[in-house]
């Protein structure tokens, strides 16, 4: 048998992504060695970013299989080593494209990545379980996806997605976890289980700074974020720190509730951000016989797109009524959304309509290069 080439060893590898950055490991300067015997076995050294990753049992096996279909390959041992701290400095500097270290992707002027603010005016009206059912809905779309949980205190994401470990530090570097083909980063990943934050104004601030900053996105269709209900700090902080981020407001169909959810929405107008839509949550429960129980009234939903409408001076459209759905609830607490584990329940349908209506919106020109010069 002939002995192995090297070269075709190497496109094998450049086949295996690195787990967390979704990148090749060739590409990261992740393989540090490949050494072929005479009798065609393989021995690769990989160095890992981090002692103690959580997944080199994923890239040890990635590895292995690719090479192995290598012609020659007799064999494959897999080594790992740690990147040193200079190999992570270079790293984290191809990773940001060689820019500053402290700059926010999703606001500079030629980002196409389209970002989504999702709000309520009260607690209780669904907000987390939607986001995270868009989140999944359009990463299995193909899309790529990330959800920031902006609700410091009410954090709920990581358990509605079922992320089960810390994301993982690369330096001053996080590479958020993924779930469901989605990247997600919360604070319920820093904290003891059930442990309350108790923080003011500026620690928040700080907190969704660091998501922003400190977080390795990499390339994103797009971003979701979970934010608190009303329209305090973090609300105040979004507009500042990413002014092109579209609110998406969630009520239910209860008059109470919609007159809350108005605020939120109207707040566009004082941080000139742009308005994409209303969802109406909890709209009615479908019964066996295919009869309707609005448990929370009717039209709720309707009344704060008309009214937002009026108030912003453009369309504000009523962009899906999601019925109650034990799927829905069900799939929050398992960490399967429901899009996924009951895709034909009729909340999973609604959501489902919603994401691919977000999915298929385009970012506009403006801010962007053109690439023009003058003549």
């Amino acid at each position: 048998m002939p002995q192995p080439d090297l070269e075709r060893i190497r496109t094998a590898l450049a086949t295996v992504n690195d787990p967390e950055i979704r990148r090749p490991i060739t590409e990261l300067e992740m393989v540090e060695s490949v050494d072929i015997a005479d009798d065609g076995a393989v021995t690769v050294t990989v160095l890992l970013t981090v002692a103690g990753c959580p997944l080199k049992d994923t890239i040890t096996r990635e590895v292995t299989e690719a090479v192995g279909k290598v012609a020659g390959v007799s064999s494959v041992n897999v080594t790992l080593g740690v990147m040193s701290p200079e190999q992570r400095d270079e790293l984290k500097t191809k990773l940001r494209g060689g820019g500053a270290q402290r700059e926010i992707p999703f606001a500079k002027p030629g980002s196409l990545t389209r970002v989504f603010a999702i709000a309520s005016g009260k607690g209780g009206v669904g907000k987390s379980s939607v986001t995270a059912n868009l989140a999944a809905s359009m990463a299995a779309d193909g899309l790529s996806v990330g959800v920031i949980d902006a609700d410091i205190y009410g954090f709920s994401i990581p358990s509605m997605l079922g992320v089960t470990r810390a994301p993982t530090r690369v330096d001053d570097m996080i590479l958020p976890t993924l779930a469901h083909g989605v990247k997600v980063i919360s604070i319920g990943m820093f904290v003891p289980s059930n442990q309350p934050v108790v923080w003011r104004g500026p620690m928040l601030h700080r907190a969704l700074q660091q998501f922003l900053t400190d977080v390795f996105w990499g390339d994103l269709d797009v971003l979701l974020l979970d934010l608190p209900p009303g329209t305090g700090d973090i609300a105040i902080s979004v507009a500042q720190l990413l002014p092109a981020a579209e609110l998406l407001v969630v009520t239910t169909p209860q008059g109470a509730a919609a007159d809350v959810a108005e605020r939120a929405g109207a707040m566009a107008v004082q941080t000139h951000q742009k308005l994409v839509g209303v969802i109406e949550n909890m709209s009615w429960m479908e019964m066996p016989d295919g009869s309707r129980v609005e448990v929370f009234g009717a039209g709720g939903g309707q009344t704060v797109s008309v009214n937002l409408t009026r108030t912003i001076g453009a369309q504000v459209p009523l962009l899906g009524q999601i019925p109650l759905d034990m799927t829905v609830r069900e799939g929050s607490d398992s960490g399967q959304p429901a899009v996924l584990s009951a895709p034909d329940s009729p909340g999973a349908v609604a959501l489902r309509s919603v994401a691919k209506q977000l999915g298929r919106r385009t970012r506009g020109l403006a801010g962007r290069s053109l690439g023009l010069t003058p003549a």
